[in-house]
């Protein structure tokens, strides 16, 4: 063998002479390229929602001085605002059980009809709008409608139903639900609408085609196959409650005790004695709260995905 030929070989063996794979640099710059869209959106979102839940984060463990503390987040579970926790998640519960059954019963009316049809444009036209109507606007309407001397209140005393001698009152919890529960309906016919039109026709061919009644169809392969999707619209439906704060405020100015009033009211200077950052731990504690539902919803979404996607 000669020394060309023994010089050749060990240049071949090299680790430095081993090429890099020409595919990765490429593979990088087509992912890189491909997710340029996303910089706009991850910059508006790092700002508007990733900053100020990391500000809340901080501040929620920090005292009047900047020094590290859990005080504010003794107090944010104890006496009122303890109880403001209790109170909105007993409403957002209510609410978003309620609406999501109603919802549900109305979404599958709707679907009965024609997929073309007057009924079924009118029902999801109307429940995008008010799944969005909410705030002082709202609050202002069931003013005018249930309040002490609404349209439809002074309607009933006439026909011999007084509400409000009743113990009905638009200004306390009963009402705040009704109130709630208005826009979580349409909400609820939104998100449900999908996984109901991803029932296949074909899956009830079949089991009638096997002998299967409508009542067995129904409890061995509609309802295991809607519930996850109906269990995360729920979810959905929490979270929509129990963030709410306008309409709530508008109808009580704080008379019951939610979170978002109580955060509301500290933000607006009514800051207890040397816990300034009360308010950022009450946030936190909606942050958690939210996090944890909004994570059920997406593994639900998940398992409904399975036959529905």
């Amino acid at each position: 063998m000669t020394a060309e030929t023994l010089t050749t070989a060990a240049g071949a063996t090299s680790p430095a002479a081993v090429p890099v794979r020409p595919g990765f640099a490429r593979r990088l710059l087509k992912w890189v390229t491909g997710h340029l869209g996303l910089l706009p959106f991850l910059a508006y979102t790092g700002v508007f929602l990733g900053a100020p839940v990391v500000m809340v984060a901080v501040g929620a463990f920090q005292d009047n001085d900047g020094a590290f503390t859990t005080d504010n987040l003794g107090a944010a579970f104890k006496d009122q605002f303890g109880r403001s926790f209790v109170t909105s998640i007993e409403l957002s519960a209510l609410t978003a059980v309620v609406g999501a059954v109603l919802g549900a019963l109305l979404a599958h009316a709707v679907l009965g009809s024609k997929p073309d049809g007057l009924l079924r444009k009118v029902v999801s036209s109307a429940a995008g709008v008010l799944a969005n109507f909410g705030g002082v606007p709202l609050a202002f309407a069931f003013i005018a409608t249930l309040g002490s001397i609404g349209i439809v209140t002074k309607a009933l005393t006439g026909l011999g139903l007084d509400l409000y001698a009743s113990g009905f009152s638009l200004f306390s919890f009963s009402g705040i639900a009704i109130v709630y529960i208005y826009f979580q309906i349409p909400l609820m016919v939104i998100v449900f609408t999908p996984a109901l039109e991803g029932m296949r026709a074909q899956w009830r061919e079949a089991a009638e085609n096997l002998g299967a009644t409508r009542t067995q169809y129904f409890r061995l392969i509609a309802v295991p196959v809607l519930l996850p999707p109906f269990l995360a619209s729920t979810l959905l439906l929490f979270a929509n409650a129990f963030s709410a704060y306008a309409t709530a405020y508008a109808l009580t100015t704080g008379i019951i005790p939610l979170v978002p009033i109580q955060i509301g009211s500290l933000v607006s200077g009514n800051v207890v004695a040397d816990q300034q950052n009360l308010g950022k731990a009450l946030g936190l504690g909606m942050i958690v709260v939210v996090a944890i539902v909004m994570a059920f919803y997406s593994w639900m979404q998940r398992r409904a995905s399975r036959w529905l996607g």
